[in-house]
């Protein structure tokens, strides 16, 4: 039997490096999968590309709460419940000093990357509650664990996402709904290459990809499809006595 054979899936995020491999891997262990991103076009191009009838997308904003409520609403109306969310949407903010800073992009990453999960937290529990349980995961990062030079907003989002999942745990168990976090290390996607453009721009490094897998002891990015294992993993039964968990997948970057 498949993994998630007939579960139904919410992935934020959808579209990114992280997202495609999640829902592909979904939609192949029996996932219904509804997909959310900001784009219309680019859900579409995912969808042309994946091909499949268990799979459906919406155009929102995962720091709006009424777009979150939509999903949740959505996935429910088409396909009777929800059982798995993926807080996955994300953004990386500038490379910059603290004192350097916008404001306005610093409210955007705390809005994309803190409060989003928390809003699609807030959407899911009630369906979920109403299956008799369910899975949440939300993306962190080693980010959420260290402190990093010139992210200092992208660090406080990514811590802030940790305190989120260990504090849902605790509401949420009585509810069977499982809340953990999963925080990769670099992972070969756009964003990691914004980030190394940002770097290279400061001057900050010549190879600045070359130097950060310098500190990955298993000496390289991670790959979207280790990530979406991971996921899939925490998704699906096999997980049923584990929340409230920071779940690092990072090379040994923080050993």
């Amino acid at each position: 039997m498949k993994r998630l054979e007939d579960k139904v899936v919410i992935i934020t995020g959808a579209t990114g490096g992280i997202g495609q491999a999640t829902v592909k891997l979904f939609l192949e262990e029996g996932a219904n999968v509804l997909m959310v991103d900001l784009h219309e076009e680019d859900l579409i191009a995912v969808s042309e590309k994946i091909d499949s009838n268990k799979l459906s997308y919406l155009e929102g904003d995962v720091s709006n709460l009424l777009d979150n409520q939509k999903a949740v609403d959505l996935a429910v109306e088409r396909y009777g419940g929800l059982d798995v969310f993926i807080a996955n949407a994300g953004v990386s903010g500038d490379v910059l000093p603290i004192t350097e800073y916008d404001e306005q992009v610093f409210d955007k990453v705390m809005a994309v990357n803190a409060k989003g999960p928390f809003l699609g937290l807030q959407a899911a529990i009630p369906s979920m509650n109403e299956r008799g349980g369910g899975s949440f995961v939300a993306i962190s990062s080693v980010a959420g664990v260290m402190g990093a030079s010139l992210l200092a907003p992208y660090v406080m989002s990514k811590h802030a996402v940790v305190g989120l999942i260990k504090s849902a745990a605790k509401e949420c168990a009585d509810m069977k709904i499982r809340v953990n976090s999963v925080n990769p290390c670099p992972v070969e996607t756009k964003m990691m290459k914004v980030l190394e453009d940002g770097m290279s721009l400061l001057g900050e490094e010549d190879d600045p990809k070359s130097k950060i897998e310098g500190n990955i002891p298993l000496g390289r990015y991670a790959e979207p499809q280790e990530i979406a294992k991971l996921l899939l993993f925490l998704s699906g039964d096999d997980s049923q006595f584990i929340t409230g968990s920071v779940h690092m997948i990072d090379g040994g970057s923080t050993a």
